[in-house]
């Protein structure tokens, strides 16, 4: 895409950045990272939560960091491949970028962090969709801190987060029975560390009556 098209939008949002309070500009800085740290004890709690569940809901939830890993390496495959300066660098007249410019060579075209983002909302709505009042607004944040830093065009992010969100799915899709296959078989080895990482599954209905019972 034209960065010409979204340089006036990226001038409105990095002008918009440095008439916030000094706390606001600082929470933006942080916000990439603490978002993805954020999305990480998601996949940690949703996996530890799913040992408890039926093999699919196990499935999707270790397919979660997958999915948004394959959403990232699809972004710096694309990246590679479209050599956009950074803003931060290439837009005159812009209000200077609240966090260092990355180098020459650090290309802005699609945004990593964006792709990360989407790929990881939209894995983990898949997984656990009562999730996803939670993580698409964590997604669209990270995505407009990136743009409000500095660092990137309103279309980087853009395209980041359909990016990521798309081939995310994709993986999902492609990869949930084969999955689902293999917590089965994993839970069935009978090995220490196969019990403890894939739990013991969803309990039948059957067998917490009767415990109800006896008590």
């Amino acid at each position: 895409m034209d960065s010409s098209v979204t340089a006036p939008l990226y001038r409105d949002i990095t002008d918009f950045a440095h008439d916030m309070p000094s706390w606001v500009q600082h929470l933006a800085e942080i916000w990439t990272e603490l978002g993805l740290l954020v999305f990480g004890a998601l996949f940690i709690t949703g996996w530890w939560r799913a040992r408890n569940q039926d093999d699919g809901a196990l499935a999707l939830a270790v397919l979660a960091p997958v999915a948004t890993a394959f959403g990232y390496v699809a972004s710096e495959v694309l990246k590679s491949v479209v050599d956009e300066e950074r803003p931060c660098r290439s837009v005159a007249g812009a209000a200077a970028s609240l966090v260092t410019c990355p180098p020459t060579g650090d290309w802005s075209f699609p945004s990593n962090h964006s792709a990360i983002a989407g790929a990881a909302a939209v894995a983990l709505a898949i997984a656990r969709p009562r999730l996803a009042w939670l993580t698409v607004p964590l997604a669209l944040l990270m995505a407009f801190s990136r743009v409000f830093v500095g660092v990137h065009y309103p279309h980087d992010v853009a395209v980041g987060l359909l990016l990521g969100a798309a081939v995310s799915a994709l993986v999902v899709a492609v990869l949930r029975r084969p999955a689902q296959s293999l917590a089965r078989t994993v839970r069935g080895s009978g090995a220490p560390v196969a019990a403890w990482a894939s739990g013991p599954g969803e309990r039948p209905a059957g067998r917490s009556r009767r415990r109800a019972k006896r008590h």
